[in-house]
C-alpha cells in the first residue's frame, strides 16, 4: 500500500488535510484557525454544576458552552492527581517528580461523583471529544501525553502495548526496554508505531514526553483558572505523528512555514521520512492538482457510486446514519440472484468502511445491504466489512448481519462530522423548485430588445437563449413573437440557439457578434 498525505493551507485561513491511500482519498480533515479545544489539550477549570441523575459533572473550561465529565472518565487515579495538583499550587516545588506522597486508594468504579467533586472545586482535565454542535468540550480526568512511539500516563505503573503488534519476541523487547527507562510511578502505553524502534529512540521519546509533564506542571502552580496548561500539537502535526511511517511516499505540503516543522519534526525521528516532505509550489491549486477536488464532489453526495451501476444512499439523522445499498443495473446481469448479491454487498461494505472514515461519521450507522438467503454468504459480508475496517482508527464495534440484510455499527465520534456541500442552489428558482414561465421570460427578452431598439437605435440584433425558448420564439413563424417583433420594429432578429445557457438566461448580441450588455 502507498500512502500519502496532501497537506493544504487556505489563504483564507484554516488547513485542509487529505490522507490518500493508492491514489484514493480515504481521509479528509479540516483545522480550522485558533481552534483551543482539540483533543488531547489539558485544561485547569473549575467545576459548575454537578448532575446526580447523569452521575457526571459540568467543567468551565473557558469554552461558551461547560465541557461534560462523566464519573466514568475520571480515572481511578483522580484522588491521585487532585492531591497533586493542590500540593503542587500550595508548595510550589521545583521538583515535578511523583512519589508515594501523592499516590492515594483508587475510586470504585460504580461510585457516585458527588463523593469526589465539590462545585467550584478546580481539577486538571483533559478534552477528549472536541466540542460538536451545541455541545461542548467532552472531559477525561485520565492524563495522558501522547508522542510518536509511546503514551505517558501519569499515577500508573502499569506498561500496555498495542495489539497491532503480534510479534511475542517484539512485544517482550518493547517491554522490557519500556520497563528500564520509564519514570517511577508513570504508566507508559506502547503504540503500534514502536515496532522495530530501537531503544534510543524510545529512551528520547520517552523524554520528550517526561518534559512535556514538566512544563505543564510549572505552568499548572500559577495557573487561574480557566485556563489551558498544556496544548496538543496542531491536527496537522498530530497527523504526521501518528500516522506517517515507512509506507507513506510523499507528504506534499504548499506552506513554506509548515513545510520547514514538518520537515523539522521527522528529522528528529526518521532522516528517511524527513525526505518524502516536497514543497508545492504549482500553479494549479494544490488539491485539483491531485485530483482531490474531484474526489470530493464525487464522494460526499447523498448518492455514492461504487461499482458499475450500484450505488449507496446515505442518510443522517439526529439519532442515526443509515447507508442503503442498491444494486442498479448489477441486478439484471447474471443468472444467479444470490451470487450478484454477494457480489454487489461484499463490494459495498469496502466502500462504506472508506465512507466512515472518509467523513468521520459516529454515533449508530446502520446498513441496509441487499438480502442474502445464505447464512455463509451473510458471515462473509460480515468478515469483510471488518477486514475493511481493521485500519479505521476511531473505536468501532460491529453486528453480524441480520436475515433482514441489516448491519449494525456504532463508531466513536470525536470531532464534528466531515461534512462538503456539493449542491448548490439552482440560480434560477435559488432552490424553490419553480422557475419562471416561458412566457414570463419571453416579456423580459421583449422589454430588453425594446429598450435596444427604441431607445439605443441598434440594428442588426441577435439573441442567444436556451434551445427550448428559441423554440417557443420561433415557432408558428407567421403567429410566433419574432414574425411580431418583425412587423413592430421593422427588423428581422437573430434566434441562436445555445444548450449551454440556462433556460432563463439570455444575451443581446450586436451586429459584429459583441455582447451587448444591458
Amino acid at each position: 500500500m502507498n500512502y500519502e498525505l496532501i497537506i493544504n493551507s487556505n489563504p483564507s485561513g484554516g488547513i485542509d488535510i487529505a490522507l490518500l491511500k493508492n491514489k484514493k482519498i480515504i481521509e479528509l480533515h479540516h483545522e480550522k484557525e485558533n481552534n483551543n479545544y482539540l483533543v488531547g489539550d489539558i485544561f485547569f477549570g473549575t467545576v459548575g454544576k454537578i448532575m446526580p441523575g447523569l452521575n457526571a459533572a459540568f467543567v468551565d473550561v473557558g469554552h461558551e458552552k461547560d465541557a461534560f465529565l462523566h464519573y466514568l472518565d475520571l480515572g481511578p487515579q483522580i484522588n491521585s492527581l487532585s492531591k497533586f495538583v493542590r500540593m503542587l499550587r500550595n508548595d510550589k516545588p521545583k521538583s515535578f517528580e511523583l512519589s508515594e506522597k501523592y499516590i492515594e486508594e483508587d475510586i470504585q468504579k460504580n461510585g457516585k461523583i458527588t463523593q469526589i467533586l465539590k462545585r467550584n472545586q478546580q481539577v486538571l482535565v483533559q478534552v477528549s471529544k472536541e466540542p460538536i454542535s451545541n455541545k461542548g468540550p467532552r472531559l477525561s480526568s485520565e492524563i495522558s501525553l501522547a508522542g510518536r512511539f509511546l503514551v505517558l500516563i501519569p499515577f500508573d505503573n502499569a506498561i500496555s502495548i498495542s495489539k497491532k503488534i503480534a510479534k511475542n519476541e517484539e512485544r517482550k523487547r518493547l517491554k522490557e526496554a519500556v520497563a528500564a527507562i520509564k519514570p517511577e510511578h508513570f504508566g507508559v502505553i506502547i503504540r503500534t508505531n514502536a515496532e522495530g524502534v530501537s531503544i534510543e529512540d524510545l529512551q528520547n521519546d520517552l523524554k520528550d514526553l517526561h518534559n512535556k509533564w514538566k512544563e505543564m506542571c510549572s505552568v499548572l502552580i500559577e495557573a487561574v483558572p480557566p485556563q489551558k496548561v498544556l496544548g496538543e500539537n496542531n491536527r496537522t502535526l498530530t497527523l504526521v505523528r501518528d500516522l506517517v511511517n515507512e509506507e507513506y511516499i510523499g507528504i506534499h505540503v504548499n506552506d513554506p512555514f509548515l513545510f520547514n516543522k514538518i520537515k523539522v519534526y521527522l528529522q528528529s525521528n526518521s532522516l528517511e521520512l524527513a525526505k518524502i516532505v516536497k514543497l508545492y509550489n504549482g500553479k494549479v491549486p494544490m488539491f485539483e492538482h491531485f485530483g482531490i477536488d474531484k474526489q470530493i464532489k464525487t464522494s460526499f453526495g447523498k448518492e455514492v457510486n461504487f461499482m458499475g451501476g450500484s450505488y449507496l444512499i446515505i442518510e443522517h439523522t439526529e439519532a442515526l446514519h443509515v447507508i442503503d445499498v442498491n444494486s442498479g443495473n448489477i441486478a439484471n446481469k447474471g443468472e444467479n440472484q444470490e451470487e450478484n448479491a454477494l457480489k454487489v454487498n461484499i463490494e459495498a461494505v469496502e466502500e462504506i468502511a472508506r465512507q466512515l472514515r472518509l467523513r468521520d461519521m459516529g454515533g449508530i450507522i446502520v446498513l441496509d445491504l441487499i438480502d442474502l438467503k445464505n447464512a455463509g454468504n451473510r458471515r462473509e459480508v460480515y468478515e469483510k466489512l471488518k477486514e475493511a475496517m481493521k485500519s479505521d482508527r476511531a473505536k468501532h464495534k460491529i453486528l453480524p448481519m441480520s436475515p433482514f440484510g441489516l448491519i449494525q455499527i456504532t463508531r466513536q465520534r470525536v470531532r464534528p462530522e466531515m461534512a462538503v456541500e456539493v449542491m448548490e442552489k439552482c440560480p434560477a428558482c435559488m432552490g424553490s423548485g419553480e422557475i419562471q414561465s416561458s412566457v414570463t421570460i419571453l416579456d423580459e427578452i421583449e422589454t430588453q430588445l425594446n429598450y435596444l431598439i427604441e431607445n439605443l437605435h441598434l440594428k442588426g440584433l441577435s439573441i442567444e437563449v436556451h434551445p427550448y425558448i428559441a423554440a417557443f420564439i420561433t415557432q408558428g413563424y407567421f403567429k410566433s413573437p419574432r414574425f411580431k417583433w418583425w412587423f413592430k420594429y421593422k427588423q428581422w432578429i437573430k434566434i441562436k440557439p445555445n444548450p449551454s445557457l440556462h433556460l432563463v438566461t439570455s444575451r443581446f448580441l450586436n451586429s459584429s457578434g459583441e455582447e451587448i450588455l444591458i
